[in-house]
């Protein structure tokens, strides 16, 4: 088997993943590599404590491969730390990397643009699955999560902090995609067939900046 790097950002889609590829006999994965704000020491986005992001991965057998960003980071910054980062999986023999990018081809191509000659191979083990379907597979299958960050320009801010479960898929409007691709929110998973253990958390403060609300969770 292919030994490969998973992108982690603590959420549903990259915690399906690595249930996914862990079924299949093509690839091993062998790490989690997420990116943090370096000042806030959270996950980009997500917002989710690093202390949260490394429970998650002992959960899962796996080492977190923590990659330190500056903030404010402008995209050349961003593009230049992890041509590192990649330069250095390549050189420890492992040959690809994994990402939870379910249909959005801007992205997907912008991913693959940036492993251009690289020498690592650029998976996307979920990519073009109905995300109706999917989200309800993931529920079906024990997976446990929180939303974490909601964008309120596309979904009302009192989202967050909920379960991704049935209740809130039959909530969401229906321009919201039911998997949140299109960046209407964020998540963290807490349990599921990709951990060995349930991870309890609490939801405490909720702050708002600019358009985005976050749920900060809390080891519990």
């Amino acid at each position: 088997m292919k030994p490969i790097l998973l992108s982690w950002s603590s959420g549903k889609d990259s915690a399906w993943s690595l249930h996914v590829l862990r079924q299949r006999a093509e690839y091993e994965v062998v790490g989690l590599l997420t990116t943090f704000n370096d000042v806030a020491d959270r996950v980009a986005m997500h917002a989710v404590r690093r202390e949260l992001v490394e429970r998650q991965a002992a959960g899962t057998g796996l080492p977190l491969w923590g990659v330190p960003l500056p903030w404010p980071c402008s995209n050349e910054q961003y593009e230049s730390v992890m041509a590192q980062t990649y330069a250095k999986t390549a050189a420890e023999g492992i040959e690809g990397v994994a990402f939870g990018d379910l249909f959005l081809e801007d992205v997907r191509a912008y991913r693959e643009k940036q492993m251009r000659n690289t020498g690592l191979q650029p998976i996307f083990p979920v990519w073009g699955l109905p995300t109706h379907a999917l989200a309800q597979e993931m529920i079906a299958g024990g997976m446990r999560a929180k939303l974490t960050c909601i964008d309120t320009g596309k979904l009302d801010g009192s989202f967050v902090g909920r379960d991704f479960d049935e209740a809130l898929l039959a909530a969401l409007p229906g321009e919201v995609d039911p998997c949140g691709e299109r960046g209407e929110f964020h998540s963290f998973v807490y349990a599921g067939p990709m951990l060995h253990t349930v991870l309890p958390v609490s939801v405490g403060e909720t702050v708002v900046r600019d358009q985005f609300v976050f749920a900060d969770l809390i080891a519990s």
